[in-house]
């Protein structure tokens, strides 16, 4: 019998958390700042999002957008907010330090990983690992450091795109780490990428756009500078949870 397909949601917000949750998926990472990427969340969502789930609470340690080689600096933002996900009864962080040279950087990692597991809490490695320079030796230093899952795209763009290279990720994980597709997942294609891919878990944000409810709007400025629509917001869909997870079990 084939085995059940979870689905992990990205969401950006309480309220897409809430409607991953509402929608069947099993786990929740939650970030801000999806058009960079993905980033560490504020102290406010992370508290809420525990206080109203009952899923799986995982939260992106990232301090900002681009690469994934960090400062000290930046490094000691990033053991401050796995600390506080510790404090505030997350049950798991997604992390990836690399090195200039597109290796994984263990021993920062190993410092990520250790603090969240003396914890109780899980951790994913994710999407840094696409940027390695060799993603097989990448998986082989990931399993090592401990980590629970890998959510990668196969070093594409998309996950389909990457779809031979995520089921010889699966192959040669051979069972030690879960492989978890991402980017670019959706209800059209999950059913095509489980089948070959032979996954048991991906990962979505099953984003919709909601406009907004302002009845006075400045059409003359806009806020942000890689994107245009400030009179909308994107969210998680109930609807498209369900359908995401409806075709991935087919």
């Amino acid at each position: 019998m084939k085995p059940q397909v979870s689905l992990e949601v990205c969401a950006s917000s309480v309220t897409s958390a809430l409607a991953a949750q509402d929608g069947g998926a099993v786990r929740v990472e939650l970030c801000e700042n999806l058009y960079e990427g993905g980033t560490t969340p504020s102290y406010g969502e992370i508290a809420l999002a525990r206080k109203l789930l009952h899923i799986k609470l995982y939260v992106l340690i990232r301090p900002r957008g681009g690469d994934f080689l960090y400062s000290d600096l930046e490094f000691e933002v990033m053991l401050a907010d796995v600390q506080y996900c510790i404090e505030a009864g997350c049950d798991g962080i997604v992390i990836g330090v690399l090195n200039a040279d597109g290796s994984v950087d263990k021993p920062r990692c190993a410092k990520l990983v250790s603090l969240a597991k003396k914890a109780g809490l899980g951790v994913t490695f994710h999407r840094a690992f696409d940027v390695c320079a060799d993603m097989y030796q990448a998986m082989e230093d990931v399993i090592e450091l401990g980590c629970e899952r890998i959510l990668t795209s196969g070093g594409k763009s998309m996950a389909m795109e990457g779809a031979n290279t995520i089921a010889h990720l699966v192959e040669k994980a051979a069972g030690r780490i879960k492989i978890m597709p991402g980017s670019g997942v959706s209800e059209k294609n999950v059913h095509d990428l489980v089948n070959f891919t032979k996954v048991d878990e991906v990962h979505s944000s099953a984003r919709i756009r909601v406009p907004s409810k302002m009845a006075y709007r400045n059409d003359h400025i806009m806020m942000g500078s890689d994107y245009a629509d400030e009179y909308s917001i994107d969210v998680t869909g109930i609807e498209r949870v369900k359908e995401i997870l409806k075709m991935a079990n087919l």
